[in-house]
């Protein structure tokens, strides 16, 4: 009989890739089979598409002593997801003579009702801005995608309810109109998680930390006893960091689709991802036959707060150490590997042994428990962390002082804007692809940072007496660039390494 073929797409990890759906129809006993290495939600398809079909107006392929042979090239990419259900129902149609239409500049996505309405999908965002590539100038999707169909510039957006409503467009019957622009623009997702932060009382190193933290995009962890106020703390932090630009946005909104976390419109503001500590390897740092992004790229661009963080399992934390260095993720699988975006602030918390309460508040835990607890978090993930912030019991009298309250967060957010400004002057000045100090290499460092000869000196003795790594001794100077930064100063001063130096571990090294 005849051969059509239309373009459908599917996500390998956070890429697009293009698939031709091709049918084919000849006489013969009935017969409706799908080719392509498909899972079994493609495997179910015809069953969709052929009820669609019937549902819609149009004869049903399996009504029909037809062979239906139904192929998603490239024949030796796994494909998965019912996204393809429209693409094969439209292209079956146009095989059989029922439409005609131009498919060469068109994609179709979206999964078909029995009734023959168009479902919604996940990960459209990221595949409509990777479109550019492959000359396709129209996208169809469905109308539950459309607040974020249309963040995807440079491509024609129609939002689609049924089959019957395409098919009016494609015959030019009823044409229809492409979104608006500005139409997800009408629902942002709100910040999360924000906590005034002049409502905690107190901790006023704490609060100094999440400033610096903010400012410099460095990992952080908290110790200190239950109760201190480190999940509050930890959660004020959002209320520090500037907006995302639409760039970011549009793109931490893709990945959030694409992972099926996006409950809304465009993500406007640093995502704050706090999983429990139960969470298994693949939930954190993603996974699965078809690697799906984990918690540490849900929170790409904002905060992943790990709390109880030695009570995570060991190889979760071990998996931290690439993306802290490299800010991605890569995932190997029989099947191929992935990498994903990890460009994230690590906040973490802990307690000073397994009960609580510290030595200096009469813990009682044996030094067997005590060194078990410790060995949790390895000596490679701890030289990681660029700041260690004690939290201490609060007074009862400060706790019960109502007048007593520090700066406000659009203070303290004005301090970090700053500071982030410098750094991004500074880093365009010498033609560095880096945004943030906390992300500076070594190179960067000797190339970029301006230290006093007394500063020098004390960095270089400090780091003799503590024994510190090399890796700790760069970070002592991204710390202190970055207090340096928040204070406005062209170069760091010795202030500056006496503050950072306070953030390391009492027991580095010797």
């Amino acid at each position: 009989m005849s051969i059509a073929k239309t373009y459908t797409a599917q996500l390998i990890g956070l890429k697009t890739e293009m698939i031709t759906v091709e049918v084919d129809i000849s006489n013969g006993l009935h017969a409706f089979s799908i080719v392509g290495l498909g899972d079994r939600a493609i495997e179910e398809a015809k069953d969709r598409v052929a009820a669609a079909i019937k549902n819609s107006g149009y004869i049903s392929p399996k009504q029909k002593n037809q062979k239906v042979v139904v192929s998603l090239a490239p024949a030796d990419m796994r494909k998965e997801g019912p996204s393809f259900d429209l693409a094969i129902a439209l292209t079956y149609l146009k095989a059989v003579g029922e439409i005609s239409f131009d498919h060469s500049n068109k994609i179709f996505l979206g999964e078909l009702s029995l009734e023959g309405n168009v479902r919604k999908i996940y990960g459209v965002l990221p595949i409509l801005c990777q479109l550019e590539t492959y000359d396709i100038t129209e996208a169809f999707v469905p109308i539950e995608n459309a607040h974020e169909a249309s963040l995807a510039r440079n491509i024609t957006i129609f939002a689609v309810s049924s089959l019957r409503e395409i098919i009016a467009h494609l015959d030019r019957t009823m044409p229809m109109r492409p979104i608006n622009r500005s139409f997800s623009n009408n629902m942002p997702m709100p910040r999360k998680n924000n906590v005034e932060i002049s409502t905690i009382r107190g901790n006023e190193t704490g609060k100094r930390g999440l400033e610096i933290a903010a400012a410099g995009a460095h990992n952080l962890i908290m110790y200190g006893p239950p109760g201190t106020g480190k999940t509050m703390l930890a959660q004020s932090l959002s209320s520090i960091l500037p907006p995302l630009t639409y760039e970011q946005s549009v793109e931490v909104t893709g990945i959030h689709s694409a992972a099926r976390a996006l409950s809304g419109g465009l993500i406007l503001y640093p995502p704050f991802r706090s999983p429990h500590h139960t969470a298994s390897y693949p939930a954190i740092v993603g996974g699965g036959n078809f690697p799906k992004p984990g918690e540490i790229t849900l929170a790409h661009r904002g905060v992943l707060f790990m709390d109880e963080f030695p009570e995570f399992d060991r190889s979760v934390i071990e998996a931290l150490r690439q993306p802290l260095e490299d800010r991605v993720i890569t995932i190997s699988r029989a099947k191929g590997s992935v990498t994903f975006p990890a460009q994230c602030i690590l906040l973490a918390s802990m307690n000073p042994c397994p009960c609580g309460k510290g030595r200096e508040n009469g813990c009682n835990c044996p030094h067997t428990v005590l060194e078990a607890y410790k060995r949790k978090v390895s000596g490679p993930i701890m030289d990681r962390l660029d700041m260690w912030v004690n939290v201490n019991r609060i007074d009862y009298e400060k706790l019960a002082d109502k007048t007593s309250s520090g700066e406000r967060s659009e203070i303290i957010l004005e301090r970090v804007l700053r500071a982030r400004e410098i750094q991004s002057a500074r880093f365009s000045r010498h033609k560095i692809d880096k945004s943030f100090n906390g992300e500076m290499s070594a190179g960067d460092i000797e190339k970029i940072v301006v230290m006093s000869d007394s500063a020098r000196s004390l960095l270089v003795s400090s780091s003799k007496k503590m024994e510190l790594s090399g890796r700790t001794f760069h970070k002592i100077i991204k710390v202190a660039q970055t207090i340096a930064d928040l204070a406005q100063k062209k170069s760091i001063d010795e202030p500056d390494i006496l503050e950072a130096l306070r953030y390391r571990r009492k027991t580095e090294g010797g």
